[in-house]
């Protein structure tokens, strides 16, 4: 399995978990919530300071699951996020 692969299974998603959102390794915290940090203009760091239960890669992870779920947007013409 390549590093995407790896980092996107820290993606999930449970009916039981914020409605079925995606979260951050069966975690409470949506990905949506990371695009919006980084989009207040928060750094990684500080990120990672704000919320100690992430991880570097948590971060990285929540790029890269929106960069390939628009990917499949524009592909498919649908939406497929579920923020």
């Amino acid at each position: 399995m390549n590093n995407q692969g790896r980092l996107l299974k820290r993606i999930t998603t449970s009916p039981g978990v914020m409605s079925g959102r995606p979260v951050i390794r069966g975690l409470r915290f949506p990905v949506s919530n990371i695009l919006a940090l980084l989009a207040a203009g928060l750094s990684q760091t500080d990120i990672l300071e704000q919320h100690p239960i992430l991880e570097a890669d948590d971060i990285t992870s929540a790029l890269i699951y929106v960069s390939k779920n628009q990917q499949l947007k524009n592909e498919k013409g649908t939406e497929i996020l579920n923020f």
